[in-house]
């Protein structure tokens, strides 16, 4: 298991006695993986199967054929022109290529992974961005189109060398290389280009939401990702050979690292749940036979996930291998956490991270205390601290316990910053500690507490949906004078957008026009919102600004009193007022007028009922 059985913060600390660069080995990602796959060779490293159907009849890869396709995939892109500073982008589901391609280009060059269910238009901005020089993609398949979707952006990068094409033949003569026909031809023992790898050299671009909310790409060096597979193993509860279970994308972090460069560091076993992972019903409907079948330990999940699993019957399945599972991404609720643990069996651990700091930043331990609805301790070698600062983003001091600040990190897994640099401006609370743009406390007992987000993201299971893509396409139709997108509670997304829009005098547009509107401008399908409200006056502040804080208050008022239309006879009225709460960002107080059968703990027990998969505050008072 981990080296470390983390039970509070005292433990952390001791462990960093030792400083990380003399706990480590190797440097750099490609090492690491030799190092993980030198264990045991035979041993599996990876199983997949192509459907939730189909979970006992899987395509398995020992940690020998692992390391052959990685060196096989890093020698194609040698061949194709790729250097240390060459940038290769794909789009692909959860394959076991997919693994060849992120660990070869990391060996090669520089990996870009892009979420596949961006339109084409984004993707190819983010390509230019990224300098891409080779782009792969899944080929022509019933069901994606992501082939298409490549098509599309080859056109508009002149500068590409090549498109490589998994499943899918070759067209040389359209420079398009097709990955699984081409692969066996290179060596599969080493690195042709023999390269020596710096720590400090680029791997991989991620991009991200970021901490003002504006699409960015996040470098990160291979110090940065095998300091962060260390950090996560250090303190996981998972052993060489025992099996993890990959179900969030491959071009996410969390996907990549939890259940990737971690596992893979130290010989364990990823099982692949199909290309689609979590958004396979047939994966969620077989989950936990999938458990029985592979006797897995672990899965990384968002709240999301969780919600789905505790709808679906456990059955005849014996799933005792499970000790726990990792929960991030977006806030859970309290009353799901412990339903889910219950239907379960097992432990929750909920945590905390961000692209910027490669992936994870802190975690309820397994071995100590889980604080349900706190994001845990640090990470080993993670500092993190809430600090009070000025307008300008820069640090004033050091928050008290228990006070609300900004939620700040430093430590071997922090980027450097963003490969724009303009983007840069205002992201370091002081030299070396970057501001996440996440309120929160820390206690007394060393856990933090998320209170809200000072950057206006809206996360939604997990995806970061900046609000600037919903505003701008609603500020250019004829009759909108002011626009705000926030997120609004959702039982199982954890939040989706909504839109908030004040017309221009005169002006004779209905939300159902707005939102058809909206569907053809707007590139990402997860950010259209869900509703657009047209409201008398946006909310101001005292100097002119939009307060989002209102309207997000509204949105929430909204969902809480629609849901309690729920408790039927047992109320003859409910009240719901929304306002901001010192200790936990937003609080719903619920004023309810009994019926006169009706007893105060039947009232209040229904509410917990109905409310059980919403994670925003409440209190009820019963009239």
């Amino acid at each position: 298991m981990g080296e470390l059985k983390i039970k509070d913060a005292a433990d952390i600390e001791a462990f960093e006695k030792v400083p990380i660069e003399e706990r480590l080995e190797v440097f750099n990602t490609y090492e690491m993986l030799k190092k993980g796959a030198s264990i045991n060779p035979d041993a599996t490293a990876i199983s997949f199967f192509l459907t939730g159907d189909t979970y006992d009849q899987p395509m398995q890869i020992s940690y020998r054929d692992f390391m052959a396709q990685i060196h096989r995939t890093a020698n194609l892109f040698y061949d194709l022109g790729i250097g240390p500073t060459d940038v290769i982008t794909y789009l692909l589901p959860n394959l076991p290529q997919t693994h060849y391609v992120l660990w070869g280009g990391e060996a090669a060059g520089i990996v870009n992974p892009i979420n596949p269910l961006l339109e084409a238009s984004t993707i190819a901005e983010i390509c230019r961005s990224a300098g891409t020089k080779v782009l792969v993609s899944l080929g022509e398949f019933p069901g994606s189109d992501l082939w298409e979707k490549a098509v599309a952006v080859r056109k508009e990068l002149p500068a590409l060398k090549a498109v490589v094409r998994v499943a899918g033949p070759s067209d040389e003569k359209e420079g398009i290389y097709g990955f699984d026909e081409v692969l066996g031809n290179y060596n599969g023992e080493k690195l042709d280009s023999n390269r020596v790898i710096d720590p400090q050299d680029i791997c991989s671009m991620y991009h991200t939401g970021g901490t003002t909310g504006t699409p960015k790409i996040a470098p990160h060096t291979h110090f940065n990702e095998v300091a962060m597979a260390y950090m996560i193993i250090s303190a996981a509860e998972l052993n060489t050979g025992e099996i993890t279970l990959c179900g969030l994308p491959l071009f996410h972090v969390n996907g990549t690292t939890v259940t990737g460069s971690a596992p893979f560091s130290i010989g364990a076993h990823v099982v692949l749940l199909g290309p689609r992972g979590y958004r396979d019903p047939s994966v969620m409907e077989n989950f936990y036979k999938i458990v029985q079948h592979y006797q897995a330990v672990t899965f990384s999940c968002v709240p999301t996930v969780l919600s789905v699993l505790l709808d679906i019957p456990k059955g005849e399945a014996d799933i005792s291998s499970l000790r726990y599972a990792i929960c991030g991404a977006a806030p859970l609720s309290v009353e799901l956490f412990k339903r889910f643990e219950e239907h379960c069996g097992m432990r929750i651990l909920e945590g905390y991270g961000l692209t910027e700091g490669t992936c994870g930043s802190s975690f309820n331990p397994y071995h100590g205390e889980r604080k349900v609805g706190s994001i845990g301790l640090r990470l080993p070698y993670q500092q993190m601290k809430i600090f009070m600062i000025d307008e300008e983003g820069q640090f004033v001091r050091e928050a008290e316990t228990d006070e609300i600040g900004s939620v700040c990190i430093a430590g071997p897994n922090v980027f450097a910053g963003y490969l724009d640099e303009a983007h840069n401006r205002g992201i370091w609370a002081k030299e070396g500690w970057l501001n996440t743009g996440d309120l929160g406390r820390q206690d007394t007992d060393g856990y933090f507490w998320l209170t809200g987000r000072t950057k206006e993201l809206i996360i939604r299971g997990g995806h970061n949906i900046d609000p600037a893509v919903i505003e701008d396409p609603l500020y250019r139709i004829d009759g909108v004078q002011v626009a705000a997108a926030v997120g609004r509670p959702d039982p199982h997304a954890g939040e989706v957008p909504v839109a908030y829009v004040q017309l221009q005098e005169g002006a004779d547009l209905k939300p159902e026009k707005i939102l058809e509107l909206l569907q053809k401008e707007i590139g990402e399908r997860a950010a259209i919102p869900k509703e657009v409200t047209i409201i008398d006056e946006v909310p101001l502040t005292p100097v002119g600004k939009i307060f989002k804080p209102a309207l997000r208050w509204n949105a929430i008022q909204k969902v809480y009193q629609a849901e309690l239309e729920a408790l039927g006879d047992l109320a003859e009225s409910v009240k719901v007022a929304v306002s901001e709460d010192k200790v936990h960002g937003s609080l719903a107080a619920i004023t309810i007028k009994a019926a006169q059968q009706a007893t105060e703990d039947q009232i209040k027990g229904k509410v917990n009922e109905i409310l059980a998969r919403y994670t925003v505050k409440y209190t009820v008072e019963v009239i």
